[in-house]
């Protein structure tokens, strides 16, 4: 038996304080003023489920284009932020994000502590309709999936020990304080004048810095330092993937509307346009370069439309949702392009694609916002207001040097407390085996006469 080192020990010892002392939180009557619509409770109910759902079709997405023996650690690695992050947003994550506001920085941690009087308060001021506890909730599904989207950039390296710190870390100082700055009323972005629908400064840019960071931490793979090519371990995975996160965004942009209503439906329909015109885009832009059509171009350019049509899916005209998504999808693969030929090994290409989709549509939503379509919104320059673009410039400038400073500081500190990177024996085995002790297989293995496994193809 494996000795058990201190540790080890430590990740089990806090969930069990925690869950120990969420013995003791008083419970209180559901609150309830007779205000509530069924029918936004309904469909945010369903939004809420549905922005779950591109967590797993995350996993997909990025366990397909990995190596064989990488498939398992990189896929655990969306998922297990679900039980992190649901745990860590119960106990202080929520109040953090939007808690009572401290000079607009951050929530008071003692607000929804352990989600004391959550159930038992008032409505969101910005959800009127919808009980706290539901609109908590669909806020938690945004706060699982942004460190999930970090594991593209660090995969195939990481160790897993490492990751679930790192989870915890950003939660606390990256995702909470970002969206408290711009989604409570009291927030410095959002008093600024910034307009982010669903996430494209507090999951996308936030995500894409981290992913930049952390990949310079980590440093390069072997692979990448021998210029080795890589081929996907599964592309129908990548496929499947990309078919989740698409019909989960509906949740996750349309369901930012917080109700019912007709701006949800424009929010549904901006997000499917943008997302079909960037796939194509991406999969046409390879063409003309030389490249064929593929099933992996079409894929990444759809997740980068709905990256860039993110934040402003609430603000902008279905129309514009075409060249947002054309415009992001040409940007990103040009950014991909650039990376290759630099040094720097984001090993799914996590910052070209969110970290700059995310940029491109914060400020293309500074270009294209309507009041027409979102009285609450602003008109951007292209409706001749010059000075709400450039503060979505602003805006988006604190964020990616927030996010990106703070999440350096985040993977060199963990690194001074563990390795955060696994060894070079260990990388060459596969994070499958040498961190989870489990192995992923396509096909069927036969043995040889010589009794060495072959792999083979039941399509043979």
């Amino acid at each position: 038996m494996n000795k058990v080192l201190f540790k080890q020990v430590i990740p089990f010892v806090v969930l069990a304080i925690v869950a120990i002392a969420a013995l003791f939180v008083p419970l209180h009557a559901d609150f309830s003023a007779g205000k509530y619509n069924a029918a936004d409770i309904a469909w945010i109910l369903v939004a809420t489920a549905l922005v779950f759902l591109m967590t797993p079709g995350l996993a997909f997405f990025y366990g397909g284009m990995v190596h064989r023996k990488n498939v398992i650690s990189t896929m655990i690695k969306s998922i297990v932020s679900a039980g992190v992050i649901s745990v860590l947003w119960v106990t202080v994550g929520f109040s953090l994000a939007f808690g009572e506001s401290i000079h607009g920085l951050i929530g008071n941690p003692l607000t929804f502590l352990f989600f004391q009087g959550v159930n038992s308060g008032p409505a969101w001021s910005l959800a009127p309709t919808i009980p706290l506890t539901l609109f908590a909730l669909f806020q938690l599904m945004f706060a699982i999936i942004t460190p999930g989207l970090v594991v593209g950039a660090v995969a195939e390296r990481i160790r897993f020990t490492s990751y679930i710190l790192f989870i915890v870390l950003f939660a606390i100082f990256v995702y909470s304080p970002l969206a408290h700055w711009t989604w409570h009323p009291d927030g410095i972005l959002f008093k600024m004048g910034v307009l982010d629908f669903a996430g494209g400064t507090v999951v996308h840019i936030s995500a894409g810095m981290a992913a930049l960071a952390g990949a310079l931490v980590l440093k390069r793979r072997r692979v990448h330092q021998d210029h080795q090519e890589i081929p996907p371990a599964n592309i129908p995975y990548v496929l499947i993937g990309t078919g989740l996160l698409w019909f989960g965004w509906f949740g996750f942009n349309a369901g930012s509307a917080l109700g019912a209503n007709s701006l949800a439906v424009s929010a549904f329909a901006t997000t499917n346009i943008a997302a079909g015109a960037a796939g194509l885009s991406w999969m046409f832009f390879d063409v003309l370069r030389g490249k064929k059509p593929s099933v992996l171009g079409f894929c990444i350019g759809a997740v980068v439309g709905l990256v860039a049509i993110t934040p402003g899916a609430g603000f902008v005209a279905i129309p514009h949702s075409i060249f947002i998504g054309v415009a992001a999808a040409i940007i990103s693969n040009l950014a991909v392009m650039w990376k290759s030929k630099t040094n720097l090994d984001d090993t799914l290409d996590v910052f070209p694609c969110h970290g700059v989709g995310g940029i491109v549509g914060m400020l293309l939503t500074g270009v294209f916002a309507t009041k027409t379509v979102n009285p609450a919104g602003a008109d951007g320059l292209f409706y001749g207001n010059a000075s709400f673009f450039f503060t979505q410039v602003k805006g988006v400038l604190i964020v990616a040097v927030f996010s990106f400073v703070v999440s350096f500081v985040i993977f060199k500190l963990i690194n001074v407390i563990q390795p955060i990177r696994v060894s070079s024996e260990e990388e060459e085995e596969g994070l499958d085996a040498s961190q989870h002790n489990e192995k992923y297989s396509q096909g069927t293995l036969i043995v040889a006469s010589t009794g060495v496994e072959m792999e083979h193809s039941p399509l043979s």
